[in-house]
Formats: structure tokens, C-alpha cells, sequence
């Protein structure tokens, strides 16, 4: 069900996932997990009418106290904290340029270019790849929908070989673009939510649960054809200059399978460039100056 109402949607969805064991109730066996709408009234302190209105979309400006109470009663982190904040507190929508790859500078190519022991590529906020160095266009080869990371995860049957960790995975793309603003300020976010959820029902599955995340997880678990697993220590840096766009860097433990693993990539003829296509922008170690 649909309510209507973003906030409405939020606060049904996390107490759906969340279970009595978490907030310490005790409760008898249940045919149905999750919360039950009076248990969630009851830890916030509101009438059990009250937060019904809420879900029901029928009541959409609740107090900062009760936001505080709701945050607590449903145990979110501090980014599902701050979307709830954004929801009960909609401000107006920012204007986001449709073209992020005009954001990529040389600056920003020739530092991922320096990364060259380690796969680095640029994504805006819809998880586009928009640049890859070398490294990481050995990485992703040839797969299907390479040039954007959620629809590789969800799209491509050969995702759930490449990814050997692949919820993990999943929830960590669903979970990204519901910190972005779960699209509902960017018609461009919203149409890819909406050919993800034609396309996969894992997808409408983990996007109906409302978790709330950056990407943040600490290892990226791989399967290459050619040097077989890797598992990389991922990183996020941010580019102060490109708001909408950050890098995403994978580094191998020193002397670990995988960095030698990495060592027979940046050494095979897949991270040689390739024949520009138009509206991409590679990265290698010739042509930038």
C-alpha cells in the first residue's frame, strides 16, 4: 500500500522490519515480523490514533519532539534519523544538474589516474559511472549495465557471480539511494527506481523496506574471470569542487591474494584503453596531461 505521503510510507515500512526482540517487548509468536502500529505509539509516547493519522498520511507535520520519540521508538541510525527529519520537515527541492558528467574536470581524472595500484572510478548520486581508471575498467570488463553500479547489481544476471557478498551489495545500492533523497526531488533518481523496480523483484523488495544508508560497508567481495576472488577495502572520497560526485576507491590488503590479484589486472591487456565512446570519459595513462 501506498499512502500518498513520503513520511507516511517511511514510518510504515521501518516498523515493518523492525522486531519486538530489538526493542526488548516480549511477545507471544507472530504470523507477521514487525512492529504493530500501537507497540510504536506506545515507546514514542502518542496515542495509538495519533500515529495511525501519521501512516496513514492524514497527519504530516508531527513536533521535533515526537520526530525524536518516533527515531528512538523504530532504533534509527543517524542517517535513517536525519531522512525522517527531511520528511516530516520537506524542504524546498534543490536544483541538481541533469549533466553530472560536466562535473568531471581534468583535476578529477588525473587523480584517479594516480590511483594506479588500486580501481578508482567516479559516480554521481544515481551511482552512474561517469570515469574509471584502468584498474577498474578491468574490473568491470565487458558485464552488461557497467556504467552504473545499481543496475549491474540488479540487471545483470552475472551480478550474483561478480559480487560473491551480493546482498550485501544490494542493500547497499537500495540503501544509497534512499539517502539520496529516495528520488523524490530528482525525476532522473525517480526514473531509475522505477525501470530497477519493472525490472527486478529483489530490488522492489529491498527498496520497500526504507533503509536509510550511505555506502558505507567496509569490504567489496569480487569475483573476476581472469584472477579469480578479491576482496578490497572500499573508500569513498568526496570532491569538494563536484558535489554531486564522489570516488570510489578498492584497496587490497599488501602482500593478500587479492593485491596480486590486482597487480595480474593492472598487467592484462583489459586495463588497456579502449576506443572512446561518445559522452564517456576514460581515464589511462596516456592523453592526460
Amino acid at each position: 500500500m501506498v499512502t500518498g505521503s513520503p513520511l507516511g510510507d517511511f514510518l510504515r515500512a521501518r516498523r515493518q522490519v523492525t522486531t519486538a526482540d530489538q526493542v526488548g517487548l516480549k511477545v507471544g509468536r507472530r504470523r507477521t515480523p514487525g512492529l504493530r502500529r500501537e507497540e510504536v505509539a506506545m515507546m514514542a509516547g502518542v496515542s495509538a490514533e495519533y500515529y495511525t493519522r501519521l501512516e496513514q498520511g492524514r497527519e504530516r507535520r508531527p513536533s521535533e519532539q515526537v520526530i525524536e520519540s518516533l527515531a528512538r521508538a523504530l532504533q534509527l541510525d543517524a542517517e535513517a534519523t536525519e531522512r525522517l527529519y527531511e520528511l516530516a520537515r520537506p524542504r524546498s527541492s534543490r536544483h541538481r544538474p541533469a549533466d553530472t558528467a560536466g562535473q568531471l574536470t581534468p583535476t578529477i581524472l588525473r587523480l584517479i589516474e594516480k590511483w594506479d595500484h588500486a580501481p578508482a572510478f567516479v559516480v554521481n548520486r544515481r551511482l552512474d559511472i561517469l570515469a574509471k581508471n584502468p584498474l577498474a575498467r578491468a574490473i568491470f570488463g565487458d558485464m552488461e549495465h557497467n556504467d552504473n553500479l545499481i543496475r549491474l547489481t540488479f540487471l545483470n544476471p552475472r551480478a550474483r557471480e561478480f559480487y560473491r557478498k551480493w546482498e550485501q551489495e544490494a542493500q547497499a545500492d537500495v540503501a544509497h539511494l534512499r539517502a539520496e533523497g529516495g528520488a523524490a526531488d530528482d525525476p532522473f533518481l525517480l526514473e531509475l527506481v522505477e525501470e530497477l523496480s519493472d525490472g527486478s523483484e529483489e530490488f522492489r523488495r529491498l527498496w520497500a523496506r526504507y533503509d536509510v544508508r550511505g555506502r558505507n560497508q567496509e569490504f567489496v567481495h569480487l569475483r573476476h574471470p581472469d584472477v579469480g576472488d578479491m576482496t578490497l577495502r572500499h573508500q569513498t572520497v568526496r570532491i569538494d569542487s563536484a558535489p554531486d560526485l564522489c570516488v570510489f576507491l578498492g584497496e587490497a590488503e599488501p602482500g593478500s591474494p587479492s593485491e596480486d590479484a590486482l597487480r595480474r589486472l593492472r598487467n592484462s591487456p583489459a586495463a588497456s584503453p579502449p576506443a572512446e565512446e561518445p559522452g564517456r570519459r576514460y581515464v589511462s595513462s596516456e592523453g592526460q596531461g
